[in-house]
């Protein structure tokens, strides 16, 4: 018995099946509008997403036949707003019309309580969570001993800390064969927020201050998350190597874990002695970030 392999849709078909749904799923009363005469099917017409959206009727129908039209970002942001869309609804509305969104992104999530309850499970291995832009959005106590600086600081960010710290007392000690990982893994992620503000302020920045991570920024090199071998210096207690793994989370795309493992029986015992010793976080703040 042979098997019919159906066409993979497109961006347009896709496109035109998710408006069609969007706009079936949403009442006159929903929109603001007054019920009208009896609808031979449910949810908003054509002409009616049309007016709310302060666009044509012809040129709205093109679009949700998956027509291939240009649609700025204006038009369908005042699409997703007159169909009631989401965040990710109307980011998916963005992809499959191939536009890429220039507003600021939104702010990073906070850590719901799951989230921080795997984190504090992970201790004592110091782990948190960072957003695709390397802001920290959540840690555990093992990460707080082991980085009073990036968790007490106002910029939560580990790229900033990694290239604005001064390299006189920068404790990252492989900087040259890992940083190019960062930037790199970095720019993977940038690939999904070109033209963002927050995100091209953030690069404005982070260029101007550090000639280091501008020579590694124009490289060009592109990864996805990847593990790194971290080594620190602490002030009172030498070195810590480290081992990092990344692991995504479901209900929250834009974040991920980031757990760092004890390369040595050495460093284990050092992240303990930090631990045990928080008073010596103050007097070494600045040397180790």
């Amino acid at each position: 018995m042979s098997v019919q392999v159906l066409p993979a849709p497109s961006r347009r078909t896709e496109l035109a099946s998710f408006l069609r749904a969007c706009r079936a799923r949403i009442t006159p009363a929903d929109a603001g509008l007054p019920p009208g005469f009896r609808r031979r099917t449910p949810g908003l017409r054509r002409e009616e997403v049309a007016q709310l959206a302060g666009v044509g009727v012809t040129w709205y129908t093109w679009l949700e036949q998956g027509r291939r039209i240009n649609a700025s970002e204006q038009v369908l942001n005042a699409i997703a707003r007159s169909l009631l869309l989401q965040d990710a609804e109307r980011l998916h509305l963005f992809r499959l019309a191939e536009v890429t969104p220039t507003q600021a992104a939104s702010p990073a999530p906070a850590v719901v309580g799951e989230v921080q309850k795997i984190l504090d499970a992970l201790d004592p291995l110091p782990a948190s969570v960072v957003t695709s832009m390397y802001n920290i959005a959540g840690w555990n106590a093992a990460y707080a001993a082991l980085f009073p600086m990036v968790v007490g600081s106002k910029r939560r960010n580990s790229v900033w800390c990694a290239f604005m710290t001064p390299e006189c007392c920068n404790p990252f000690v492989n900087r040259e064969q890992e940083l190019p990982k960062l930037v790199a893994m970095m720019r993977g992620e940038y690939g999904k927020h070109v033209g963002e503000p927050v995100w091209e302020r953030f690069l404005t920045e982070l260029q101007t201050g550090s000639s280091y991570f501008a020579e590694l920024w124009n490289r060009q090199q592109v990864s996805g998350p990847m593990r790194m071998q971290k080594r620190f210096r602490h002030a009172a207690f030498g070195e810590l190597r480290f081992t990092t793994t990344s692991l995504s989370i479901v209900a929250a795309p834009d974040c991920r874990i980031l757990v760092y493992t004890a390369d040595d029986e050495e460093t284990v015992a050092r992240l303990e002695l930090i631990r045990a010793h928080p008073e010596l976080a103050d007097s070494h703040r600045d040397h180790l970030v």
